[in-house]
């Protein structure tokens, strides 16, 4: 990987398998002739839905597998494509591209992994990649805040995270419904149910921008230093690798400097409406 044809061309694969995990969110296990590849958690690929166009999209698989899955929100005519690919459909695939989630220098710290809606895709892999190796790390827990309970992703896997004894998992909605027995409100509501050293935790977050912030806000009144807040920014990612301009975020590319940042390099930008 890393050639200008790997940047450039997609390479043509397949949809393997695909999954639905809410009225408008679907997973596709895709395969290419090259086949397994190999990804950082955190990173992205531009899929290409033939004929009407390219999306960046996070990977959402476990990273130890090789394996290309991709979670997809239809909002616009390229998502709602790949979200009507079947098994056996073309699909093109750029990448993998960006800095991803730095899961392995994190070892031995508390992590925290909070998402908010579709957040959730971008941290999986470095959540697989974490309890991969769960003694190496200390205290894990992961936050996760739905619109409502029918939108919730990934809701089986959430349910055996739930039930390990070596991890915290909480979820809130927005919206709740007679059946819901969970936690209502924000997510950023759930912090205060998480113990954690603040001197040695590292933070891995990615959802809509204001939640980020606010969850950056609130850790940092927990005591954690800003410089171990990540964060996933998603901007609106044409090339993928820093030449297109479209993504440009200060003095940053999102798609070739990130998608993950440090709080502490990005929280003046993030106050910004204009940028």
């Amino acid at each position: 990987m890393g050639g200008l044809e790997d940047r450039t061309i997609p390479r043509v694969g397949r949809v393997s398998a695909r999954r639905i995990e809410s009225s408008d969110v679907v997973t596709l296990d895709v395969e290419t002739p090259e086949g397994p590849m190999r990804y950082a958690p955190g990173q992205f690929n531009m899929l290409t839905a033939f004929g009407v166009g390219e999306s960046a999209i996070s990977i959402s698989g476990d990273p130890a597998s090789g394996r290309l899955v991709h979670t997809v929100r239809a909002i616009g005519p390229v998502s709602r494509a790949l979200c009507n690919l079947r098994p056996g459909d073309a699909i093109g695939v750029r990448g993998p591209f960006g800095v991803g989630w730095p899961i392995a220098t994190a070892e031995t710290r508390d992590l925290l992994f909070v998402a908010g809606g579709l957040g959730l895709a971008p941290l999986r892999p470095a959540i697989h990649a974490a309890l991969a190796k769960r003694s190496r790390y200390g205290k894990i827990a992961i936050l996760y805040g739905a619109r409502s309970p029918d939108s919730i992703i990934f809701r089986r896997e959430l349910e055996a995270w739930r039930g390990r004894f070596d991890l915290q998992v909480e979820a809130t909605v927005d919206h709740a419904l007679d059946d819901w027995r969970g936690h209502v409100g924000v997510v950023t509501k759930l912090i205060s149910h998480v113990e954690f050293d603040a001197e040695q935790s590292t933070a891995f977050v990615c959802g809509p921008e204001i939640m980020m912030r606010f969850v950056a806000q609130a850790l940092v009144a927990r005591e954690m230093r800003e410089n171990d807040i990540l964060l996933s920014m998603e901007r609106n990612m044409k090339c993928g690798y820093g030449q297109c301009g479209h993504c440009q975020f200060g003095p940053y590319f999102v798609c070739r400097d990130g998608p993950v940042f440090a709080y502490e390099a990005i929280k003046s930008l993030m106050a910004l409406r204009e940028i």
